[in-house]
């Protein structure tokens, strides 16, 4: 056997061998710190819903009805807005006969200003519908607050690792492996009642209340320690 091959060979079962040796006194851990961030972040989706025997005429309703209100959301210009969904569907008399045409537009606002995105929401609501309104931080405030807890949930895991090695008789440890998750959960959201077009018309609602409430930002820490 040429002698090259033979040192790639020893080599190679050298790695196997090291690769077969049981590992002892390995103990997982884990370690996790929360902290209550405010929300500072709001989302809302606004709708337009008609019904027209011809489909362009109802798309032309549609249309008109989303420029009016992006041309009022131009007046905040700390609310982001975009389209976020347009649909037409036909309808059908109780024969199973076309019956004209259904059609819906949504309307998203982003805003890291929930007052002002309240008072364009009822301004709105004069003529749009509110799905939805979501409070949450902010992915800056998020990255921030998760920056101060990792360092935080890693000390809190050497600290745990540290306790393990004392109560086990260890003369010391080393890492074997570490993991580090992050996890955001909010509180209850707020709800809101539709109105048919007409209500809304007759009467047009005052702006939504702004209770951002918080959110709680947990990270969490999960490793493996080897005992010397």
């Amino acid at each position: 056997m040429p002698f090259s091959i033979r040192l790639a060979v020893l080599a190679l079962a050298a790695t196997v061998a090291s690769a077969e040796v049981p590992r002892y006194n390995q103990i997982s851990l884990q370690a996790e710190v929360r902290r209550e961030v405010v929300n500072d972040w709001v989302q809302a989706t606004l709708y337009v819903e008609f019904s027209d025997p011809q489909p362009a005429a109802l798309a032309d309703r549609l249309n008109r009805s989303l420029d009016e209100a992006l041309a009022l959301t131009r007046a905040y210009p700390a609310i982001k807005a975009a389209v976020s969904g347009n649909q037409t569907y036909p309808l059908y008399s109780q024969n199973n006969k076309p019956a004209g045409w259904r059609g819906r537009a949504d309307l998203r606002l982003e805003s890291g200003d929930p007052k002002q995105l309240a008072e364009l929401v009822g301004k709105l609501q004069a003529k749009m519908q509110l799905a939805e309104m979501n409070f949450s931080v902010a992915p800056a405030s998020r990255d921030k607050a998760e920056t101060e807890l990792i360092d935080a949930a890693v000390k809190a895991f050497r600290q745990r690792a540290e306790a393990v090695q004392k109560s086990l008789g260890g003369k010391g440890y080393k890492l074997v492996g570490l993991a580090i998750n992050t996890q955001q959960s909010g509180g209850p959201q707020p709800r809101f009642e539709s109105f048919s077009r007409g209500a809304v018309m007759a009467a047009a609602p005052a702006s939504p209340p702004v209770e951002a409430g918080s959110s709680q930002v947990t990270v969490s820490v999960n490793g493996t320690i080897e005992l010397e």
